[in-house]
């Protein structure tokens, strides 16, 4: 169990050899500030894919020295960019992908691309973790940034995507709690079905590795104390890893109010890929994109 993020940067950093991060449209100065934190704390080995005289430029004018490890590509146009990052990941070339000063349509199209791509025969979802206020760890939320309205099945691959992402981190067998706004089953609430479907699945062993709960409320997923008083029993009770959100509208709403009202802090890529694809908002502090880093070095095999 990782508290908050000075705790999963160690984690990291006790890793013996840096993770090869693939910057794609490098030519961007916050990208390469992130990437440049990520390399002085002994995290990174940068790969910088994108026009030369500009990340030169770039580095020369912020000081960003990576002491001759990073490896350029020239490479003018954004979506031979975003080509060349995704074909040095197949190679071999790098352990994980990040987005720089480019369309996220245009890197997510030659990552789904079925010849060339990176599809590893699952389905693609966002992964936020958040540090926030008052819960003593990190904590999952997802799908708040890919998928808009999954169905059940898809609500699987999600928890799948969301577990994966912990036992690569060291967790053993995370506790996940599927979302609805009461804890009772409500037949006519389809993310209330789904979640008591997710569980039995859960049960009978159908989705492995971690610990299914649902329906479950936000009070008592995060709570003890509501849980005991509501006399809910679960080993998910106050102490969810993973929060499963009903639908992206849910997940981008919680997500933005722990970050923006709660003054939490997030770190989010995309999984479900051959690697972590780190893809920050325009909106993304510093703070947020190098966070984010970590979690993909983390989360990267």
């Amino acid at each position: 169990m990782l508290k908050n993020f000075k705790e999963m940067e160690a984690l990291v950093k006790a890793h013996p050899v840096k993770k090869r991060i693939v910057l794609a449209c490098a030519h961007d100065e916050h990208s390469l500030d992130a990437v440049y934190e990520a390399y002085k704390e002994g995290i990174v080995s940068p790969v910088l894919v994108g026009k030369e005289d500009e990340i030169k430029s770039l580095m020369k004018e912020h000081g960003f020295d990576f002491g001759g490890e990073e490896v350029i590509y020239d490479v003018r146009d954004d979506i031979e960019s975003a080509q060349k990052a995704v074909s040095l990941i197949r190679e071999g070339d790098g352990d994980f992908l990040m987005k720089g000063k480019m369309q996220t349509a245009d890197l997510l199209k030659q990552v789904v691309n079925k010849e060339t791509g990176l599809q590893v025969g699952k389905i693609m979802s966002h992964v936020g973790m958040f540090s926030i206020p008052n819960y003593d760890k990190l904590i999952i939320l997802t799908d708040g940034g890919m998928l808009v309205a999954p169905d059940v099945d898809q609500k699987e691959k999600i928890i799948n995507n969301a577990v994966e992402t912990l036992h690569n981190m060291g967790y053993e067998n995370p506790k996940v709690a599927v979302l609805c706004a009461a804890e009772k089953l409500n037949a006519k609430a389809q993310e209330s079905v789904d979640a008591a479907e997710l569980k039995e699945r859960n049960l009978k062993g159908d989705i492995k590795g971690c610990v299914v709960e649902g329906p479950i409320s936000y009070d008592i997923a995060l709570s003890k104390e509501i849980a005991d008083f509501k006399g809910f029993e679960s080993p998910v009770a106050g102490d969810a890893d993973i929060l499963i959100m009903p639908n992206m509208a849910a997940g981008n709403a919680l997500g933005k109010s722990w970050t923006i009202t709660a003054k939490g802090i997030m770190a989010g890529i995309i999984v479900g890929a051959k690697v972590p694809i780190v893809l920050t908002s325009r909106g993304a502090t510093a703070e947020e994109k190098y966070y984010s880093i970590v979690l993909a070095a983390a989360a990267s095999k």
